[in-house]
């Protein structure tokens, strides 16, 4: 994979800033849940294709009628994106469910349930068990 130019990186970080107004405040698409976030975006260096991260705050089931709604939609949000940012070119969006979030809070639990149980398999005291001096 090629490293980003410092352009790429932004037409990127406008992309994604603009999608998620158009996200938040233009679509009216009862499937789309109100607690939707996009996360990341990667526009190719020729500026044809796009690939938006999405982020959902709820169920599984809410994460794919979100999908569902933006696909659906992906016509009105290119649109508004091409009369919102001037790029030479308005890419064509992909948007990708991304649960790395959901992922990373439910692994955080995990480990938090197995130092409790850790702790509460410890003896109280912690002191040494013999007198001897260490050398």
């Amino acid at each position: 994979m090629r490293k980003n130019s410092i352009k790429n990186t932004r037409i990127n970080m406008e992309v994604q800033r603009e999608l998620s107004e158009i996200i938040r405040g233009g679509i009216k698409d009862p499937r789309i849940h109100p607690m939707t976030s996009v996360i990341a975006v990667e526009v190719t260096p020729d500026l044809k294709y796009c690939k938006a991260y999405i982020s959902v705050l709820g169920n599984e089931d809410a994460g794919k009628a979100t999908i569902e709604g933006l696909k659906s939609a992906e016509g009105y949000v290119r649109r508004e994106l091409a009369r919102r940012v001037n790029l030479r070119n308005t890419p064509q969006i992909k948007f990708i469910l991304d649960q790395s979030i959901e992922y990373g809070v439910n692994m955080s639990h995990l480990i938090d349930e197995v130092t409790k149980d850790l702790h509460a398999g410890e003896p109280e005291s912690h002191e040494p068990e013999s007198d001897e001096p260490l050398d």
